[in-house]
């Protein structure tokens, strides 16, 4: 009897512990990666503006080749959406473009099934090319478990938006056949 009394105040303890240390955790996590992409701005934002080219660069399409996907709305700009479904490396959701001002930023809201999160592309001339940053971001509210979580995101999507950034750059800087 004594082993379950100390077994349950430590589960109490821990219980406490992680609720009420996640209140000292961030409400928001962002993650950022940028790429300069050695095309002109106009080309760049003409590409991150429409979903019908998502995928020749997303980082996560290779993941599952047989997911589903689904375009809504206008082919560009406000309005213009994308749905999938697919195994669980890319599960399903939605994203929808929310802002678009030429050549310089693409809003997105993205929903991984009740999940909710924004993607920004920020684009601004530099040199003779375009510098393209991706930004993901999300609020957790008071909800322990996702403060919790967002100090993964970090590393769960990090090398993602690098690869898909890499692929985004090849594709538009390779040559014309």
């Amino acid at each position: 009897m004594k082993f379950l009394k100390w077994t349950l105040a430590l589960l109490a303890l821990l219980g406490v512990v992680l609720v009420g240390g996640s209140l000292v955790l961030p409400a928001d996590t962002r993650v950022e990666r940028s790429v300069l992409i050695e095309r002109p701005t106009a080309e760049v934002f003409a590409t991150l503006n429409s979903f019908r080219r998502f995928n020749e660069w997303s980082p996560w399409f290779g993941a599952d080749p047989q997911a589903k996907y689904e375009y809504t709305g206008p082919a560009e700009g406000v309005g213009a959406g994308m749905q999938w479904s697919g195994n669980r490396a890319v599960g399903s959701g939605s994203q929808k473009i929310l802002e678009s001002q030429p050549n310089q930023k693409i809003v997105v809201a993205l929903d991984f099934g009740g999940s909710a999160a924004t993607a920004t592309y920020l684009l601004s001339p530099e040199g003779s090319g375009t510098r393209v940053t991706w930004r993901f971001e999300t609020r957790h509210g008071y909800n322990p478990l996702n403060r919790w979580m967002g100090l993964l995101f970090e590393k769960m999507i990090g090398g993602d938006f690098e690869r898909g950034l890499g692929s985004l750059k090849h594709l538009l800087e390779r040559p014309s056949s």
